[in-house]
């Protein structure tokens, strides 16, 4: 078989298995399984598959017509241009936190140094390495309670030789963190999907991805409160929370923080205009 007959036959089937983008998706995992530039195949129609690829490519295509996500079946997810490793029982980073991230990094590039912050749920580690990344002068830290995640971020940090600016902490919350520490800026994306939403996500993320890197309690506003009462012992005086939200919990989450004493002095929007992003700080 051609590279382009495998590009048919694929995307007919992830097709019929309401698998979105399915030309892309084949693509990209047959680019994964022959080592090469997704453009090239363009270059490559009339290619000949041996037996053995085309095997693997069915393989591959099958997975994801299982709703199994892409980024776990090739390992890897790109953030803020950074290659990052990622498997099941981690987060995948989504797109919209690029901008929490970018955000993160520009208001530590405005402090004077050195200027410390944490990532609470580091996940993948994707926040707290695109933050030493590009914020060279920082001291980063990130927490975790999964040790599957902790020890994906700490590959993926040695990845990008950062494994020596990230401070890994194993952490339920605050609760493990050295009561003497005190950040410039805590930056997260929490759980935030109420807990009975779940079952209604796509089979990609429902099945697939950590159910505590999902589940924000009941009305999803767990976790902001928590911040609201507990992030405070952890700041400097002129120190910075920021959040990722979900489309609908700017209100909930604003109330949750005023009502602890703080000050919301931002809920900025991502690339649809939603709110996405809450910046706070101690009143």
């Amino acid at each position: 078989m051609t590279i382009l007959e495998v590009i048919q036959r694929g995307t007919e089937f992830l097709e019929k298995k309401g698998v979105g983008s399915p030309r892309l998706q084949v693509e990209l995992l047959l680019a994964h399984l022959l080592s090469i530039p997704r453009m090239k195949l363009y270059l490559s129609f009339d290619r000949s598959l041996t037996d053995e690829q085309v095997a693997a490519s069915r393989a591959l295509v099958q997975r994801r017509g299982l709703r199994e996500p892409l980024q776990y079946i090739v390992g890897s997810v790109s953030f803020c241009g950074l290659e990052l490793a990622v498997k099941p029982g981690v987060l995948i980073p989504r797109p919209e936190t690029e901008l929490l991230a970018e955000r993160a990094w520009k208001h530590l590039a405005s402090l004077p140094s050195p200027a410390t912050a944490l990532d609470f749920g580091t996940g993948s580690g994707c926040l707290a390495i695109a933050l030493a990344h590009q914020a060279a002068q920082a001291s980063v830290h990130a927490l975790d309670r999964s040790p599957e995640a902790l020890e994906m971020a700490r590959q993926n940090a040695a990845r990008h030789n950062l494994g020596d600016r990230i401070q890994f902490h194993s952490s339920d919350g605050f609760a493990q963190l050295p009561p003497a520490l005190r950040f410039d800026l805590i930056v997260s994306n929490p759980p935030y999907i109420p807990s009975a939403e779940i079952e209604t996500l796509d089979p990609e993320i429902r099945d697939h991805e950590p159910r505590g890197a999902l589940d924000g309690g009941p009305d999803g506003m767990d976790f902001y409160r928590r911040f609201a009462t507990e992030a405070r012992a952890f700041l400097q005086p002129q120190g910075k929370l920021m959040t990722e939200l979900a489309a609908d919990s700017a209100e909930g989450a604003r109330q949750a923080f005023e009502n602890e004493k703080w000050i919301v002095e931002a809920i900025e929007p991502d690339y649809n205009q939603h709110p996405r992003i809450l910046i706070a700080r101690p009143a």
